[in-house]
């Protein structure tokens, strides 16, 4: 990992939200339009290509800079966070990892681009991200076709994507084996319908959503892997996002320090300012100390996914810890702002909003402790479904 080159990097993104972010995202939540345009301009500077090798238009800085840039945009401007799941990970890597190389050039380049966007389908009404036993969406082999009939819940950019990987039983007897990947193109088939989500505190334009599937046709050669395989490939991708996840929770409790230290100095109660005040000392210096833990173990984990090591147990544990550690300091900015916590003069409550959003994504803190206690126990390894990365360089046309 190039640090110096990362670096300039994260000045880069600095700069791109202050002049292009920061005067206009009121309006854009206004208009309630998704800003495509705005996608288009982060990945044209690059923002979402560091995992990605350079011949499909990345950089190849490796996930170190993945989490850099996802951690310093979760605290600049935590609505942009989804993008780097959607465009730079979750979606894109995918592809990359588990496509043919005619898929991958195919997709992958438009992604990181931010030309087409993203989405990656796997959670369901009432069953949550259970591919083994909820997913009752169904996909029929007809021809050369697949036909897809069911619906996807919690789907992040559904109502603006070009391109998504989503998962579909085409054995519903089989269990988790019956399950099949697929890369799916909303708005070149018909039978594909996304509603955004209501959410309180959250953007309006980067949505949610709940997604329909009635008739959803996808071409055979869109499928992505085996079929049966569908269930690995979710596992898997999943360790990958949380690489952002960690990195934008981690971001938004350095935010919330950030606020709070700065509003401790500044605010004087009974002639001293409360940051003199012992027990404001004590919020402070957790938050001090728990938000470089989670920075930490965050790097952890992405250094062996660089050095393509297994990386399974490390990510969930440092999703889970960066999870707890966003909450515990939404509770402290909250104890430490009193009443001003809720003014929108300040963004304590905004910051807070979505703490409590990222501790579902890609696992709730349940979920992590199930992973986490079912590994230290030897129950089930974390690593079971894991396989050695398929790098693109690594492979033949």
């Amino acid at each position: 990992m190039d640090q110096p080159e990362i670096a300039a990097v994260l000045e880069s993104l600095r700069r791109f939200v202050a002049r292009e972010v920061d005067p206009v995202m009121d309006a854009i939540e206004a208009e309630g339009t998704f800003p495509r345009a705005m996608i288009a301009a982060m990945g044209e500077a690059g923002f979402f290509g560091a995992a990605f090798p350079e011949e499909l238009g990345g950089s190849d800085l490796g996930f170190g800079a993945v989490a850099a840039i996802s951690e310093e945009l979760s605290r600049l401007r935590p609505e942009l966070g989804y993008a780097m799941n959607m465009q730079a990970m979750t979606c894109p890597y995918t592809i990359l990892n588990w496509g043919t190389p005619e898929q991958a050039r195919r997709f992958v380049p438009d992604l990181i681009a931010g030309r087409s966007i993203g989405m990656f389908a796997l959670t369901e009404p009432g069953g949550g991200s259970d591919a083994a036993g909820s997913m009752r969406t169904r996909a029929v082999r007809k021809g050369d076709r697949y036909v897809l009939d069911g619906s996807k819940m919690w789907i992040t950019f559904a109502h603006a994507s070009d391109v998504g990987v989503l998962f579909a039983k085409t054995d519903p007897e089989a269990g988790h084996r019956g399950v099949t990947a697929f890369v799916v193109e909303p708005k070149r088939f018909p039978g594909f319908r996304a509603d955004p989500i209501p959410t309180r505190g959250l953007s309006r334009v980067f949505a949610s959503n709940a997604v329909f599937l009635d008739g959803f046709e996808v071409p055979v050669e869109n499928r992505l892997g085996e079929e049966g395989e569908g269930f690995r490939i979710a596992m898997h991708a999943l360790d990958f996002g949380r690489i952002t996840v960690s990195a934008r929770l981690t971001g938004l409790t350095q935010a919330l320090f950030d606020l709070s230290r700065d509003y401790a100095r500044s605010r004087v109660v009974r002639g001293r300012p409360i940051a003199e005040y012992q027990m404001v000392q004590h919020l402070i210096a957790d938050m001090a100390t728990e938000v470089e833990a989670a920075r930490l173990m965050t790097r952890h984990a992405v250094a062996l996914a660089d050095a393509d090591l297994p990386f399974t147990g490390p990510i969930s544990r440092a999703k889970y810890f960066a999870s707890q550690t966003a909450k515990r300091a939404a509770a402290a900015a909250t104890e430490i702002f009193g009443g001003y916590a809720l003014a929108e003069e300040y963004r304590v409550g905004y910051l807070a909003a979505y703490v409590n959003m990222l501790n579902a994504g890609e696992g709730t803190a349940n979920v992590q402790r199930i992973l986490i206690a079912e590994d230290a126990l030897g129950t089930r390894p974390a690593g079971r479904h894991a396989i050695p990365p398929r790098r693109w360089r690594g492979r033949s046309a």
